[in-house]
């Protein structure tokens, strides 16, 4: 059981200078675990150094990956093939990784063994039917608990393709229902009721994998090698957005922000932001570790109140704490529509947005899938992040334009996504200490 944390945050200064915030934890993941079943050893540059992803790396140790670690971001992952992998009497702790739970569940129903995935507190309540469903009709054998984990995958099971519309946009469930597939017999298509992120199939591409996609369709045959490749992990834009929405309201900030991931499926909120006023900046694009990034600078600009586009609700799932906060600070109101997903991420993240921000003196109305949020003045006051990561760093940012003190409550979990946020946050300007 992890010790409580909480932080004290207040009006710092502009924010300033150049920051690299941590490599991207979805390539991350995916990378450690591609390298795995990969034929030939993987080295992953950038790699995150956050709880979610070491998770993931122990649980393939576990299951008899040999993992090196020679530098602080590097791993050398002595890959063991598709039908390498090992049994372990032991249950495969994921933290409070959800992507880890997830896209495991597809990989592990391939295996010829049996196999028990656990999580902390937060990720035992999330929804795994949603993955166990799709995985069960091509042939899969899951046990939970009432549809969360505990999950028992039992192996040996021969797997089938199927051609799977998703009910939700959802790139983890789409990751899970592939990796069954490179086990399964046959083609396997999924196809998606909105786009979602393609990291699963640009990276399956860099290790040799015949996948063909596009926006919203993924489609592979069963029984591919993977070969072994090296993965360069761009900054993660998930912890770049708090710094974007930051810089963007805080005045007299100008802050460059390098070598961020901008995969088009990611990167709504910076779509999003523009629409409201902001001005930012990509420079220097490029390609890196197959995903595409770019310098991005940001300016203090004011910001209007709009109706968030629906469209770019599944590009922006995880930025929408962020941008909340943008959203109390800038004239009018903002719509937000289509968000229901929030409702089940490490927390409710519309109620615990809506709760922190009402605190602080802002007007936010709430409905099943998403708020209104009438921008205003933020004063000082008492929030809780229940134990969710984005949330916590959402209310630093809000804190920068507070009139008083604000104390944020369990803030332990930023480390399975951004170590160091604390400190890379006071390097830029912002004011935020340990509670």
């Amino acid at each position: 059981m992890s010790v409580r944390q909480d932080w004290i945050a207040a009006r710092g200064g502009p924010l300033r200078g150049e920051l690299l915030v941590p490599g991207d934890k979805s390539v991350s993941h995916r990378a450690i675990m591609f390298g795995a079943i990969a034929e030939g050893s993987t080295r992953i540059d950038g790699f995150l150094e956050g709880e979610d992803t070491r998770a993931t790396a122990a649980i393939f140790r576990q299951l008899g990956v040999r993992i090196e670690a020679p530098s602080d971001g590097v791993r050398i992952v002595h890959g063991v093939g598709l039908h390498g992998l090992q049994p372990t009497g032991e249950a495969l702790d994921c933290g409070n990784a959800g992507t880890a739970m997830r896209l495991l569940t597809g990989l592990l129903a391939g295996q010829r063994f049996d196999s028990t995935l656990v999580g902390d507190e937060s990720l035992s309540k999330r929804p795994m039917r949603r993955v166990i469903e799709p995985l069960s009709s091509m042939g899969a054998r899951i046990d939970s608990n009432d549809g969360a984990a505990p999950l028992q995958v039992h192996g040996g099971r021969a797997l089938h393709g199927i051609d799977y519309a998703l009910p939700v946009a959802s790139a983890q469930i789409k990751s899970a229902v592939l990796l069954a597939g490179l086990y399964a017999q046959g083609e396997t298509v999924v196809r998606e009721p909105h786009p979602t992120r393609d990291y699963t199939e640009r990276m399956l591409s860099a290790f040799g994998v015949e996948i063909a996609f596009s926006p919203g369709l993924a489609r592979l045959r069963g029984g591919q090698a993977l070969r072994a490749t090296d993965v360069s992990v761009p900054a993660d834009f998930s912890s770049a957005a708090f710094f974007i929405v930051a810089a963007s309201l805080v005045p007299g900030s100008e802050l460059l922000l390098r070598r961020v991931g901008m995969n088009p499926r990611r990167t709504g909120l910076l779509h999003v932001l523009r629409l409201m006023g902001a001005e930012i900046v990509e420079e220097n694009a490029g390609e890196q570790g197959g995903e595409p990034v770019a310098d991005l600078r940001v300016r203090h600009a004011p910001l209007s109140g709009i109706e968030v586009p629906v469209a770019h609700v599944p590009d922006m799932i995880d930025e929408f704490p962020a941008l909340f906060v943008a959203a109390a600070c800038a004239s009018g109101a903002t719509v937000v529509r289509g968000a229901a997903e929030l409702r089940v991420k490490e927390s409710d993240r519309i109620a615990t947005m809506a709760t922190g921000l009402r605190a602080l003196g802002i007007v936010v109305d709430e409905t099943p899938d998403g708020a209104t949020i009438h921008g205003g003045a933020l004063h000082g006051g008492a929030v809780e992040s229940h134990g969710d990561h984005r949330i916590a760093m959402a209310f630093a940012v809000a804190a920068q334009l507070a009139d008083g003190e604000v104390r944020i409550g369990d803030v332990a979990n930023v480390a399975t996504s951004f170590p160091g946020f604390d400190g890379l946050a006071r390097v830029a300007g912002m004011q935020l200490d340990a509670g």
